[in-house]
């Protein structure tokens, strides 16, 4: 073996670690009552939602922008996981972020995770929800104050429910 690839693998073991850590999940915010992650696998999904919304939310796809109903979406109410109906934002924290999906300053209290996802080389950092652990978009640093944060978001991973409307029952 050559010095340069013994030096070579040494250093991508050294980095490991660190990746490793960075793409840790972490639940954003505290509730009183923890959501219980659903042990359901992903294939059990793919008979309750469309299969363009199993491909997003299971298989980590994005859909193309300004294609969700939900960016006009004005009404009070709540956005929820359009997998297991999970409670995700409220829409008094949606804004047009001018980015053609959904947009939100911030999501219900420990009903998100986060993990780092790397796909684009440059880190971002994917959120998923806390139940079913469906794929929901990524959250940036480019949002308004007073966070200022974007949770991006497919529309096609979620639903409306407006304020009048009771919410569904959890499903999974």
């Amino acid at each position: 073996m050559k010095r340069r690839t013994l030096l070579q693998s040494l250093t991508t073991l050294a980095v490991l670690p660190l990746i490793s850590a960075c793409s840790r999940e972490q639940v954003i915010g505290e509730v009183s009552s923890p959501i219980v992650p659903l042990n359901k696998p992903h294939e059990a999904w793919r008979e309750l939602v469309s299969p363009r919304a199993y491909q997003v939310l299971f298989e980590e796809e994005t859909e193309r922008p300004s294609t969700s109903a939900l960016n006009y979406e004005d009404r009070e109410g709540t956005f929820i996981c359009a997998a297991c109906y999970l409670p995700l934002f409220e829409s008094a924290y949606k804004y047009e972020s001018g980015t053609g999906w959904p947009s939100f300053t911030q999501p219900m209290a420990g009903h998100i995770a986060t993990k780092r996802d790397f796909k684009m080389i440059v880190p971002r950092t994917e959120y998923h929800c806390m139940r079913c652990s469906g794929h929901q978009g990524h959250v940036f640093n480019d949002g308004p104050p007073p966070r200022g944060e974007r949770w991006c978001n497919n529309g096609i991973a979620l639903q409306f429910v407006p304020k009048e409307e009771q919410l569904p029952e959890l499903r999974g």
